[in-house]
C-alpha cells in the first residue's frame, strides 16, 4: 500500500516519512501510558483491596479529563506547535504515570488516574503536526498510520504490561511495569523535542489570530459553535453523576452539586471567550476568500461521536458481552476473542484515510458510517446459538467500519483551516469521548442487543447529516503574519 498510494514508509530520508514515524510513536506511547492501567487492574484492585465500585470509579476517572483536555491542549498545538506540546505533553505525563504507580492510597489512585486522562489529549497533536508535512492527497492516508498504529499502544500495553509485572515479581511488580511506561514516555519526549519539527524546511506554520476559540465566519456559525459545546459539558455532568452517590460514591452529593456548579462557570467562561475571540472580525467583517462553515466541522464532530465513541464504549463491554453470551468461555479466552476489535486498528485507520484521499472525501465517509450501522445491527442478533467464531468475525467487520470511519474524519479535519488544525481535532476528539460516555450510559439501562441496536440507530441519523459535508475543493487561504494571503491546496 505505501508504494501505490506514494509513500514509501520505509523511506527514512523523507523528513515527511521520519516526521510521520517519530509522531504516530508519540501517539503510540501516549496510549501505552493512557491504559497501562487496565491490563494491571487485577493487581491494583489485590493490592489495596478494591471494591467493584472502587475499580469503575477508576475507569470513568480516566476518561474524565480528556473532553476538555483535547480542547486545550488542540489550542495550544495551533498556538505554540506540536513540537513543544507533544514533548511537554509526554514529560508532564510521565511525572503523574510514576506517581500512580508510587500511589499509597485509593485517593492517591483516583486523583493521579483523573489526571492521566491529560494524556489522552496526546492525539490531537499530531493530527497538526502531520497535516503539516503531508499534501492533501496523501494526508488520509498519512494521518490514518498516525492514529491506527498510535492507537495500537493500547493493546501493546495489554500483551505486554503483565507479563513484565511479573518478570519484576513480588507484590510491587506492577509498579515498577507502570512505572516504566511513564519513564519511557518521559525519555521519548525529550528525543521528540530533539528529532521534530512543526513544519517542512521553508514553510509557514499558521496561527490562530486570537486564542480562546475557533474563529468563526458568520454569525450564524459562531451560534451553531456554541451549541456545539453543550454536549460535551454534559457528558462531563454525566460523568459527575455516576461518581456521585447515585454511581460509585467517589463524590459526596455535595461534592457533586458543587462540580455541576463549576460547569455551568466554565460553559460561561468558554462563551465569553468565544464571543471575544469572534466579535471584532465579525463585526468588520470576514474576506469571502477566507471563510469556511462550521457545519464541516460539526459533521465531523458527530461522525467521530459514532465512531470513536462506539469503539471506545464496545471495547470496555465486549469481554464481558462474549464471556455472558456463550457458556463454557473463560475470562481469558473472552478478553482474545474481544481482542480483535481493537487490533483492526492497524490497518483499519489507514484504510479509511486511503479511501478519502482516493475515493472522495464526502463519499468515503458516508460508505463507513453507513457499514458501521449495519455492522451493530448485526452484533444486536448475536445471541449463544451463533457459532463463536462467526460472532468474532462479525465483530471484525463491524470494527473495520467503525476504524475505518475514524481514519476518514480526520482525513478532512487538516482540509477544514489550517492553522486551527489543533482546535478541530480537538473537539472533534473530544466528541468521541462524548459518545463514549453517552453509549456507555446507556448500556447501563438496555441490554447488549438493544446497546448495538442504539448506536445502530445513531449511525443511521449520522449517515444522512455526512450527506452535507462539502467535499474540500480547490485551496484554503490562510494569512500570513505581514498580512499578505497565501492558498494552500486541499486537492
Amino acid at each position: 500500500m505505501s508504494q501505490s498510494s506514494g509513500l514509501n514508509l520505509f523511506n527514512w530520508g523523507d523528513p515527511k516519512i521520519k516526521t510521520l514515524h517519530v509522531t504516530w510513536f508519540a501517539f503510540f506511547l501516549s496510549f501505552v501510558v493512557w491504559f497501562s492501567h487496565a491490563p494491571l487492574m487485577v493487581f491494583i484492585k489485590e493490592a489495596f483491596d478494591l471494591t467493584s465500585q472502587q475499580v469503575k470509579a477508576l475507569l470513568i476517572l480516566n476518561v474524565a479529563l480528556t473532553i476538555p483536555a483535547r480542547i486545550i491542549i488542540g489550542m495550544l498545538v495551533d498556538k505554540l506547535g506540536p513540537r513543544l506540546v507533544y514533548s511537554g505533553l509526554l514529560m508532564i505525563s510521565s511525572l503523574i504515570c510514576i506517581g500512580f504507580a508510587t500511589a499509597d492510597s485509593y485517593e492517591s489512585l483516583a486523583l493521579f488516574r483523573f489526571l492521566l486522562g491529560f494524556v489522552g489529549a496526546g492525539f490531537v497533536i499530531g493530527i497538526r503536526m502531520v497535516g503539516e508535512w503531508f499534501p492533501a492527497k496523501q494526508v488520509g492516508l498519512a494521518e490514518g498510520i498516525y492514529g491506527g498504529w498510535g492507537n495500537f499502544g493500547s493493546a501493546a500495553g495489554a500483551m505486554t504490561l503483565p507479563t513484565l509485572a511479573l518478570l519484576f515479581g513480588g507484590d510491587d511488580g506492577w509498579r515498577y511495569a507502570l512505572g516504566l511506561t511513564g519513564v519511557i514516555a518521559g525519555l521519548y519526549g525529550l528525543v521528540y523535542y530533539r528529532v521534530a519539527r512543526n513544519t517542512p524546511k521553508g514553510s509557514t506554520y499558521f496561527k490562530p489570530k486570537k486564542t480562546g476559540g475557533l474563529e468563526v465566519t458568520s454569525k450564524r456559525d459562531l451560534y451553531f459553535y456554541l451549541a456545539m459545546n453543550v454536549p460535551m459539558y454534559l457528558a462531563l455532568a454525566a460523568l459527575a453523576y455516576k461518581l456521585s452517590p447515585a454511581g460509585v460514591s467517589l463524590l459526596s452529593q455535595s461534592a457533586t452539586y458543587i462540580m455541576w456548579g463549576l460547569l455551568v462557570v466554565l460553559f460561561a467562561v468558554q462563551t465569553k471567550m468565544i464571543w471575544r475571540v469572534n466579535k471584532e472580525h465579525l463585526e468588520q467583517g470576514v474576506p469571502e476568500l477566507e471563510k469556511y462553515k462550521f457545519k464541516q466541522v460539526a459533521i465531523l464532530d458527530v461522525a467521530y461521536f459514532v465512531t470513536f465513541g462506539s469503539e471506545l464504549a464496545v471495547v470496555s463491554m465486549l469481554p464481558l458481552f462474549f464471556l455472558e453470551t456463550f457458556e463454557g468461555l473463560s475470562a481469558v479466552q473472552a478478553g482474545l476473542l474481544a481482542s480483535g476489535f481493537a487490533f483492526m486498528n492497524l490497518v483499519a485507520r489507514p484504510t479509511g484515510g486511503y479511501f478519502s484521499d482516493k475515493l472522495g472525501r464526502r463519499r468515503s465517509l458516508m460508505f463507513l458510517v453507513g457499514g458501521l450501522a449495519v455492522g451493530y445491527m448485526v452484533l444486536s442478533q448475536i445471541n449463544s446459538g451463533w457459532w463463536i467464531p462467526a460472532a468474532v468475525l462479525a465483530t471484525m467487520c463491524c470494527s473495520f467500519f467503525v476504524q475505518a470511519g475514524e481514519g476518514a474524519v480526520f482525513a478532512i479535519v487538516p482540509l477544514v483551516k489550517r492553522r486551527m488544525t489543533g482546535q478541530i481535532a480537538g473537539m472533534a476528539g473530544a466528541y468521541g469521548n462524548v459518545g463514549a460516555v453517552t453509549f456507555l450510559t446507556v448500556l447501563s439501562y438496555v441490554s447488549y442487543s438493544q446497546f448495538f441496536m442504539v448506536i445502530a440507530g445513531a449511525a443511521a441519523v449520522i449517515f444522512f447529516a455526512c450527506a452535507f459535508l462539502d467535499e474540500p475543493k480547490g485551496n484554503m487561504a490562510e494569512v500570513l503574519p505581514d498580512g499578505t494571503v497565501q492558498l494552500i491546496s486541499v486537492e
